[in-house]
């Protein structure tokens, strides 16, 4: 099977370094555990020939012949014959003796014998290997007389067969142990990468499938962990895509509408006045009729081009010093016929004076005509739409309030979004509060809404006066905690 992806990563990264330290730590311990064992070899025969100091005392010691008297005898009654070889040298370097009893190898090496004439303390000791490859500890004392002259040596074998035995079985244990844990890392991995992998997959196909349009997929979340949150993200990214979609489609449904509606009239007065030869009353009224709704379609796909603007972020701005007050008695005059007509009551307290802005005076005048014109489509006849400016702290604030139906708390904090709608029975394309929000921003003032269904809504804007651009401009964070506290 080809191992791809986080497997291999989690085999070359993970498994290697645990692989490794096993190795390593396997290698070591076999290494101490043999050092220990052939130390533990070499201590024993050093305390053996360290008794050699008290068996011989002054007798043996006092030249060559009493030596090797002293030596045999030693070497007759030495209790462990089983586990080491003893090897006496007269004071000519022969081998005299052995505890074997037969006659040695001369031309086995014999380091340990060398070192220990040289030696000061008269003591040598050597690991190694005979001519027959068997493996060796060797240990040789040097005895001398009282004049310090060299009367012979003993020197003691003790083959590492057993011990060698013993660290290869010690050794072995080790690996299998190691082989165990290793085996024990990769089923508790297996499983391990199984519960990551299995979720991934699952998310990956079913990401694919809300990438291809099927909002409705969901992903199944079993584990309250990273990849359980992973899930939720992903089953809310589908929901917010799936109202996206929706929103998108009723904006398309909305703005055909829209479309459609001047398009009708237009066409259905243009084949009334074809229709009707000489009647002047038909022809002025069908003339009025297809200008009125020339105009208000020019003004759908005037909006639907500032949309497109906005979302690109290619809105520009050509600012100048305003009299907001006059563009705002501009905006309430264009709708004064319109709302007398629909029988509602628009009311506007004029200020004496406010502060000139800067700004861009076409931008500006379409966030007050987009918001009186929704509230007069969002009050019942004989509803009433109220209008203030005023000015505080550097700031105009316009707010243009109605008694309305009012909006639903749960839309409430959507409506500026772009496509919303939270009436779909009223015209409108969801987009001329997403739009003017976005223009307020550009002039580093607000857009904030306040509303209760079935009593009103009321929609406050701010706007910096020139002054206060001029001597103290505000970043957009100040500008937000601003905001934040003239709500709050």
């Amino acid at each position: 099977m080809k191992v791809t992806g986080i497997t291999r990563r989690w085999l070359l990264n993970s498994f290697g370094v645990i692989l490794l330290i096993l190795v390593t730590l396997i290698l070591t311990l076999s290494y101490v555990i043999r050092d220990y064992v052939y130390n533990g070899i070499q201590t024993a025969l050093s305390s053996r020939s360290d008794e050699l100091t008290n068996v011989f005392a002054d007798y043996g010691r006092k030249s060559p012949s009493e030596f090797s008297t002293a030596a045999r005898n030693y070497v007759e009654n030495f209790p462990n014959k089983e586990s080491m070889e003893l090897m006496v040298f007269n004071s000519n370097g022969k081998i005299i003796i052995t505890s074997i009893g037969f006659a040695p190898d001369e031309n086995q090496p014999m380091p340990d014998y060398h070192q220990a004439l040289t030696s000061i303390s008269g003591y040598g000791t050597w690991t190694g290997q005979l001519t027959s490859g068997e493996k060796v500890i060797a240990v040789t004392r040097v005895m001398r007389n009282n004049r310090g002259n060299f009367v012979g040596a003993i020197r003691y074998v003790s083959s590492l067969q057993e011990a060698d035995k013993q660290v290869f079985l010690i050794s072995g244990t080790l690996i299998l142990a190691g082989l165990l844990i290793i085996l024990f890392v990769i089923i508790s991995n297996f499983y391990f990468m199984n519960s990551i992998i299995t979720p991934i997959k699952e998310i990956g196909a079913t990401a694919k499938r809300i990438a291809q349009g099927d909002f409705k997929a969901r992903i199944q979340k079993v584990n309250d962990d990273e990849i359980g949150q992973l899930c939720d993200t992903i089953n809310d990214m589908a929901d917010e895509l799936g109202a996206a979609e929706k929103m998108k489609n009723d904006f398309i449904s909305s703005v055909s509408h829209e479309l459609r509606t001047p398009l009708t009239a237009i066409k259905g007065w243009a084949e009334t006045m074809q229709a009707s030869e000489n009647d002047k009353e038909t022809f002025e009224r069908g003339m009025g009729i297809i200008i009125r709704e020339s105009e208000r379609l020019s003004g759908i796909v005037e909006e639907l081009l500032d949309f497109s603007r906005m979302q690109s972020g290619r809105i520009t701005l050509t600012m100048d010093k305003i009299d907001i007050l006059a563009e705002l008695g501009e905006a309430v005059y264009m709708f004064s016929e319109r709302a007398k007509t629909e029988h509602k009551f628009l009311l506007y307290e004029e200020p004496a004076m406010l502060s000139p802005v800067l700004g861009d005076i076409n931008r500006l005048r379409q966030v007050f005509v987009n918001i009186i014109d929704n509230a007069l489509k969002y009050t019942d006849e004989g509803g009433t739409i109220s209008i203030t400016a005023s000015e505080a702290g550097g700031f105009i604030r316009v707010v243009i309030s109605d008694n309305g139906c009012g909006i639903p708390a749960e839309h409430l904090p959507k409506v500026k979004r772009k496509f919303y709608k939270a009436n779909q029975t009223v015209r409108g394309s969801g987009i001329g509060l997403a739009l003017a929000d976005e223009i307020m921003k550009l002039h580093s003032g607000s857009l904030e809404i306040e509303s209760r269904e079935n009593v009103g809504t009321a929609v406050t804007i701010f706007i910096p006066t020139l002054k206060q651009m001029e001597d103290a401009p505000e970043t957009e964070a100040e500008n937000e905690e601003r905001n934040s506290e003239q709500n709050g």
